[in-house]
């Protein structure tokens, strides 16, 4: 047990000292966000996906920097049930935990369709950045029961950090590019899907694979496949 503990520690020390770095350079908004989600699915014991929801000024909210495919398709259910751990967090409360979506009497709409997705159980931290950035650090697990006191300790860490790199971004500009980028790797994640015959998970995969034999960026990677496919529609 004691092992174990050390194991999740230095993955946590390893994630913590990344973001860091980057938080030192405020254009990376984006690649910030990515390391975010992707250190507390790996570090977060039984969490399967990672996604961050944020709100904007028209009422709307997005999902940025998801780590897979499955964390995109339960914040899209949130946002239109219009209810679901996310959306509260988000909104109203600080922490929200759930231990059982398929049978949690907050969410009848959104909790059953979740359990179909394969995901058990939730817990959702709300972050605040000046000036008015707000929103919620999302955190899938796939059994129920799975978010116990290590997990929203840890998870509770990721989201304050979440909160220090969206303070970076004071200027529309910055989640309009962010926003691209979630929408050309979904883009890319189609364009996979259609090419190859993959489920949705297994193009992630392929895209992430690509971005890391070839050195590359995902969101470079997504970038290129898109336009690719634009310049071939053209002709």
């Amino acid at each position: 047990m004691v092992a174990q503990d050390e194991t999740v520690l230095g993955q946590l020390a390893e994630a913590m000292v990344d973001v860091s770095e980057l938080l030192q350079e405020p254009a990376k908004l984006d690649e910030t966000l990515e390391l975010i989600t992707r250190g507390t699915a790996d570090t977060v014991p039984g969490i399967l996906e990672v996604s961050i929801s944020i709100t904007r000024r028209d009422g709307t909210i997005d999902t940025l920097a998801p780590s897979g495919p499955l964390a995109v398709e339960a914040d899209r259910l949130q946002y239109e049930l219009h209810e679901g751990p996310c959306l509260d967090a988000a909104l109203e409360e600080p922490v929200v935990i759930v231990n059982d979506l398929a049978t949690d009497p907050r969410w009848p709409l959104f909790g059953p369709k979740a359990a179909d997705l394969g995901i058990g159980s939730q817990v959702a931290f709300q972050f605040r950045a000046e000036p008015h950035v707000r929103g919620a650090l999302n955190l899938y697990a796939g059994e129920p029961g799975s978010i116990d006191q290590d997990a929203i300790h840890l998870g509770s860490l990721f989201a304050a950090q979440t909160a220090v790199a969206m303070g970076w971004a004071r200027q529309e500009q910055s989640l309009t590019e962010a926003l691209a980028t979630r929408n050309q790797i979904g883009q890319a994640v189609g364009l996979v899907m259609e090419r190859y015959s993959l489920d949705a998970d297994r193009a992630f995969a392929f895209l992430v694979r690509l971005s890391q034999t070839s050195n590359t960026k995902l969101r470079e990677v997504a970038a290129a496949l898109v336009d690719a496919a634009n310049n071939n529609a053209k002709r």
